[in-house]
């Protein structure tokens, strides 16, 4: 098949040249977009202002046009992926067969209808669209690749050109055109097949810390570094890097992807909002894994609505004494040090009264995970993501040095936040597209593998229908985040970009390892097979750093802003 050609049955049959169609599709889907954000933006901002009590009334509409939003952009992206591979002569029939698909499906999810959650479906008449606006979008190239994008001709192509892939390792080459993060790709799929995939379902079922020498050798590879400045020891390296490393690490185990996250939040609150003494101090022991950093900022009450935030740190001389308590703190008791959001001002001071301390404590052992004086903390049991444990803590009294104020300022707590927002979203994508790709293999190594009726279920329509589809979503969720991280590489503002990429990884981690386990049937639900695993690890995605619900939010609201300020 020619790389640019839209097959619809197994004769081959050209109906269209397929970049060219995928082209004219992006530009009616935004079309349709941008008349959707204008109908919703009046009905949340009918005077030109947004006003939060209409975006909590018309919450659907508003998460609703986020995901079509998403999905937009998410086709472009998949567009760009292909050209760039088409352009280097790249572009195989797999990524050609991958990219009709999507577009296929996606297309066809836009004109009738978007899944935003498992019992909620959002319409173009949620947007205020009419029929004719849907019609305007369903031109010539929409309609010929809704009726041949993603047939059962493609989805049975797909399947024959899968099954090598648990092999070859090949699902469809990432577009990466940088021989240096193909090199830490391959060096970090090793890592992870060697040192954490035979070992992490033990570690999952015993609910064991990640050992200890595990993380010495993620430190040796420089994993805590890779975006902390080389001046501070670190490896100096873009947000690309992060997510082709955050991604490997977290296709063997989300444990080992995720332990790279706190010494991320940790780098870049010092690295943007530090001190100079700050940052000589702590971003080279982060980076060498000296010190292992935890994030301490949910609240029992509060969650994410950090403005009613009660943890308060109280001056006291050259200390500051903090008193409240916090929950779901990850890794806190094999730490060092915590990133402790507090309230510096009065009760009722919001966002203004919060304050970023780095503040020290002793690592705990299995005897006595919290000696700290002043800190309490006991172990909150989970169903899956257990490789670093999460802890409900609490303080009285415990103090933190008067110089640990992070920028030595009372209330830039929240501003200080809120710029790591953007690296932390990216990141988590990432380790969503980790998992989901470990979910894939394992459903496509238990589908070859398994013979009922005298052949392997993989034979069957319903079970490579399930995989080569997870393929495609996998390959959409990955290039929606490398497109987030390379906006962030370059200098530009992307936390719109970044939600979506958190939304829509979290939301294919989630729907690969459940129709993963699927693919297993009843043997899917025994501990001995990892996808069980793979399914609690994947459901933590969708609530952490931002549920869906309020990553929807954010983003419908930052995607209406921008349309009012008239920025593209």
């Amino acid at each position: 098949m020619s790389s640019a050609a839209l097959k619809t049955d197994p004769a081959d049959i050209v109906i269209a040249d397929l970049l060219p169609a995928c082209r004219d599709a992006v530009e009616a889907a935004d079309r349709l977009t941008d008349s959707a954000l204008r109908n919703v933006g009046a009905l949340v901002a009918p005077d030109g202002k947004i006003s939060s009590a209409l975006l909590d009334r018309e919450q659907l509409a508003v998460h609703g046009v986020s995901w079509l939003a998403t999905y937009t952009e998410s086709l472009r992206q998949m567009l760009g992926w292909a050209e760039r591979l088409e352009a280097q002569g790249a572009l195989r029939e797999f990524e050609a067969l991958i990219l009709q698909a999507a577009f296929g499906e996606y297309l066809a999810q836009i004109a009738g209808g978007i899944a935003i959650s498992q019992v909620e479906m959002v319409r173009p008449r949620d947007f205020g669209l009419e029929a004719a606006d849907v019609a305007s979008f369903r031109i010539p190239a929409v309609e010929r690749l809704i009726a041949g994008g993603y047939t059962n001709a493609v989805r049975l192509r797909l399947a024959e050109l899968m099954a090598d892939g648990l092999t070859s390792g090949d699902f469809g080459a990432p577009g990466l055109d940088d021989e240096m993060l193909e090199m830490m790709r391959d060096q970090f799929r090793r890592f992870g097949a060697e040192k954490v995939a035979p070992f992490c379902n033990d570690w999952h079922l015993k609910d064991e810390l990640i050992p200890i020498a595990v993380v010495e050798q993620m430190a040796e590879l420089g994993v805590f570094g890779l975006t902390i400045p080389e001046e501070n020891g670190g490896l100096g390296l873009g947000k690309m890097a992060m997510c082709v490393v955050t991604e490997e690490l977290s296709r063997a185990y989300i444990g080992v992807g995720s332990l790279g996250t706190r010494s991320e939040i940790a780098g870049e609150l010092i690295r943007l909002g530090g001190t100079p003494q700050q940052k000589e101090h702590w971003l080279p022991k982060l980076a060498s894994g000296e010190i292992l950093p935890t994030a301490v900022f949910t609240e029992p009450n509060t969650g994410s609505d950090l403005a009613n935030l009660r943890t308060r740190a109280v001056r006291e001389g050259d200390h500051y004494a903090i008193h409240g308590n916090k929950t779901w703190i990850t890794h806190a008791a094999r730490t060092d040090m915590m990133t402790i959001l507090a309230r510096t001002g009065s009760p009722d001071s919001g966002y203004k009264g919060l304050s970023m301390f780095l503040a020290e404590k002793p690592r705990g052992t299995d005897e006595n995970p919290f000696p700290a004086e002043g800190m309490t903390g006991g172990e909150i049991h989970v169903l899956g993501y257990r490789g670093m444990k999460e802890y409900e803590l609490g303080f009285d009294g415990f103090q933190v040095k008067a110089e640990n104020l992070l920028g030595g300022i009372e209330g830039q707590g929240f501003k200080q936040l809120m710029a790591t927002f953007e690296s932390a979203r990216i990141q988590t994508a990432a380790r969503a597209v980790g998992v989901a790709q470990n979910a894939l293999e394992l459903g496509l190594a238990y589908a070859r593998e398994r013979i009922q009726f005298g052949r392997p279920i993989y034979d069957f329509p319903r079970v490579f229908g399930k995989l080569a589809w997870m393929a495609v979503e996998t390959m959409i969720a990955r290039q929606l985040t490398y497109f987030a991280a390379r906006e962030k590489d370059s200098d530009r503002r992307c936390d719109i970009e970044a939600g979506m990429a958190k939304l829509l990884a979290a939301r294919v981690a989630w729907s690969n390892a459940d129709n993963a386990l699927q693919v297993h049937g009843g043997n899917g639900y025994a501990h001995e097979y990892p996808v069980s695993r793979v399914l609690c690890d994947a459901r933590i995605l969708n609530i952490f750093e931002g549920a869906a619900e309020i990553q929807a939010h954010v983003v419908g609201r930052g995607l209406l802003s921008r349309r009012m300020e008239g920025r593209n």
